[in-house]
């Protein structure tokens, strides 16, 4: 059973919700977490899940001292993520509170949800902590697909190109709100030319956290 992320107030079966519009083809928005499997819809690029973190718990995160915040880069399976973190969060001193058990907790949820809609046995999670201008360049990664959640800070910019130049205009991901994007190695074809970066954030004394997840089929052929 898929678990329920509980980083925020999730919508009433039925209820009316206001549509984030997106303004970019290819992006479909989700009012509800198992809409993230609309990836699978033709021409679908990105599916960006329309949510919006608790106060509480983000007025938490962006208060934590940068080097509290959990870093990782490991292959595992989904069922695994959440004694990982847990463990992850242990050894960067992050303070046991229910704050910290709402992110531990939509982190696994997010993670079993991903590996659900991608049939993936197995998952590679990132956490990351960024102060420069990581990925600033706009790209398709090389995957099959990856899901993106910043936690803390400026979530990913993303447009579509045009002629080879950068998009415009360029969209950003609201902070808490996961992004699902195809890459590289998705089979459909032709791409959208959706293209996505993290933000030029170098100098700004911003610290983000940010959750990556992609798919994998076999560790032992990952290097």
């Amino acid at each position: 059973m898929t678990q329920t992320p509980t980083l925020s107030a999730l919508p009433r079966a039925g209820a009316r919700q206001t549509t984030l519009v997106s303004f970019i083809p290819g992006v479909e928005i989700a009012q509800l977490p198992e809409e993230l499997a609309a990836i699978h819809h033709p021409g679908a690029a990105a599916v960006l899940w329309q949510r919006q973190p608790l106060g509480r718990f983000q007025r938490w995160i962006d208060a934590l001292p940068p080097e509290q915040l959990p870093r990782a880069r490991i292959i595992l399976r989904p069922g695994a993520v959440r004694e990982a973190v847990t463990r992850i969060a242990d050894a960067t001193g992050l303070p046991a509170c229910n704050e910290r058990t709402l992110l531990i907790d939509d982190i696994a949820a997010l993670a079993d949800m991903f590996g659900q809609v991608m049939r993936a046995p197995f998952l590679r999670l990132r956490l990351d902590v960024v102060t420069t201008n990581a990925c600033r360049k706009f790209h398709v990664d090389a995957v099959t697909a990856r899901l993106v959640c910043t936690y803390r800070g400026t979530g990913t910019q993303y447009g579509v190109a045009q002629n080879g130049a950068d998009p415009d205009p360029v969209l950003t991901v609201p902070t808490g709100a996961p992004i699902l994007l195809r890459g590289t190695k998705w089979p459909e074809t032709p791409r959208s030319g959706l293209l996505h970066r993290s933000p030029p954030i170098e100098g700004s004394g911003e610290t983000r956290l940010l959750l990556v997840l992609d798919p994998i089929t076999d560790p032992e052929d990952e290097v």
